[in-house]
């Protein structure tokens, strides 16, 4: 199994850890891949600036026309929204960025993140009922790839209901995690359905081969 973590990373997730939980793998999203999110809005944002700029801002200073600064400053403000909207945001990425690792454990998946302040997801295993990988051609060019997590869960759009997912984002060797997980994940599931009473002391994981009949 693939198996890989980081001390440090290890020290910033103790506080949510169980005394008796292992962890197998920490890591963290690539700084490029992990922007790449907030890129659309960033050109849309750059292109309405500019088009605020060159189409309104620069011709009226040149030709004036006297209209009230106390109007022009307020209106400015909103309509440029966009722009700096799409500052701020890449700015947001960027520290959630600094804030997030990623991990599977013996128990579940753990998701750190946070902008001003640090939140933690958890996913138990059991509740996991896909796993996708998903690597973008932005990603393949950092060597790198995004795992999806389905529970099941189902968010309302306006074209009706459709699965969420949880993340990990533009992660190394997600190929190996994807596989590690898929393992972890069944042989927790399959402990967990064993009967109490008959329950070994260590699980040495799930290994019994289907064979189905000629």
């Amino acid at each position: 199994m693939y198996s890989e973590y980081n001390p440090q990373e290890l020290e910033l997730l103790r506080p949510i850890l169980d005394s008796d939980e292992r962890v197998y793998w920490t890591g963290r999203p690539l700084l490029v891949p992990f922007l790449a999110s907030g890129i659309p809005f960033l050109i849309f944002g750059l292109i309405w600036g500019a088009i605020d700029l060159f189409g309104f801002i620069l011709p009226m200073q040149q030709f004036g026309g006297g209209i009230p600064t106390g109007f022009i400053l307020p209106f400015f403000a909103l309509h440029l929204f966009p722009f700096y909207g799409s500052i701020l945001n890449l700015l947001r990425l960027l520290l959630i960025h600094r804030n997030t690792i990623y991990a599977y454990t013996n128990k579940r998946l753990v998701i750190r993140s946070g902008f001003l302040g640090i939140d933690f997801k958890t996913i138990d295993y059991d509740r996991i009922v896909n796993l996708e990988v998903n690597v973008n051609p932005l990603e393949k060019l950092f060597q790198v790839g995004s795992i999806l997590v389905f529970t099941g869960e189902m968010v309302s759009t306006r074209h009706g209901q459709r699965p969420t997912s949880s993340r990990f984002s533009a992660i190394k060797n997600p190929y190996d995690v994807f596989k590690a997980i898929k393992t972890v994940s069944l042989d927790v599931k399959t402990d967990w359905n064993y009967p109490n009473a008959q329950r070994p002391d260590s699980n040495p994981g799930y290994q019994t081969r289907y064979d189905p009949r000629q």
